[in-house]
Parts: C-alpha cells; structure tokens; sequence
C-alpha cells in the first residue's frame, strides 16, 4: 500500500519468517502522526487520530499466518449535513502471507470452488510481511465511503413544479402540434 506517486509505504511494519519464532510472535502496534496523515491521505479522509492494531504472526509452512484486529479513530464528513464527525473503525484480521512459487496443498486447492473459503494468500517479499500495509488495506476496506452522523436523514428537497423533472423538456416538444 503506497501514497499516491511517492513509491513509499504509508505505514510499514517489516516482519521477516525467520524472525518469528516457532512459538509465534505478540505485536501491539501504532501508527506515528506521519502514519496516520499518509493513510488518512491515501483513504480520502480529515484525519485518522488513531491507528493501532495488534497481530498473532505464526508460521504456517513456508509462510506467515496473520491473526488480530485493525482499531482507528478516523475524522470524516457527514455527507448529509456536511459536519465532522468521527468513526470508530475495529476490523477483523485474518491472513496467510506465502513466498511467491510456494506450492498449494490438494486440501487448499479444494477451496477455490468455495466460495465461502478463505481470501487468496498474499504474498511474502523477500522472506518478509509487511504488517503496516496489510492494517492499512484493512482499514481502508472498513471505512465507510459515505459517513453519515447517527439519526441523520437525507430529504430531497420538494419541487414546487410539478413539471421540473428531467424529461419535462422532451415532453413539451412531444405535446407540441407540428412537431414529430
């Protein structure tokens, strides 16, 4: 997950395989405040007051099993009543992160006809899964593209012609004599 042009993760946490140990690894983790403005830029949002997430990385095969949970605090506008407000965000985390070439067991090719069965794995980079960038895309998937604030609702204001709508001017040349 990279800032728009800038060829830079908006939020990098590196864990390499071999680092994990076999007894699996414990990460609480937070993003710093130029994290959390990069990934509130990449997300289209005001601001993200907090990034945290907290992940149970164990070793799966040649890969990395990801387990936890994304928590945010993002700053949004209402698209209702164009005010701030802010979302809770906590989003389930589940991944396997596989070297490129790793091969699939005949148990797991069962599964692609599965539609319930687990997402495609994602893909170890030189031995290594970034957990920054798998917690952003998980943010980024459970932020709300239209945020409204609690008891809001939108009404379309009323018309007071009853011929104002859009085909009203196809309609009038319709009606017209001569014309057809």
């Amino acid at each position: 997950m990279t800032a728009k042009g800038s060829g830079k993760t908006a939020w990098s946490i590196p864990v390499r395989r071999d680092d994990v140990p076999d007894t699996g690894l414990h990460l609480d983790l937070a993003a710093d405040a130029a994290s959390r403005a990069a990934v509130a830029t990449l997300a289209g949002v005001r601001e993200i007051a907090r990034l945290e997430a907290s992940f149970d990385v164990t070793r799966q095969g040649s890969g990395l099993r990801v387990a936890g949970e994304v928590r945010a605090s993002v700053g949004q506008t209402c698209v209702v009543t164009l005010e701030p407000i802010a979302s809770e965000i906590n989003e389930p985390v589940d991944l396997v992160f596989r070297p490129p070439g790793a091969t699939v067991h005949a148990s797991d090719a069962a599964h692609d006809l599965d539609p319930a069965a687990e997402d495609e794995p994602e893909l170890l980079v030189d031995g290594t899964a970034d957990l920054g960038a798998a917690a952003t895309e998980f943010l980024l998937l459970a932020i709300d593209p239209y945020p409204r604030k609690p008891g809001v609702i939108f009404e379309a204001p009323a018309s007071g012609d009853a011929g104002a709508h859009p085909f009203a001017a196809l309609e009038a040349l319709k009606k017209k004599p001569g014309s057809g």
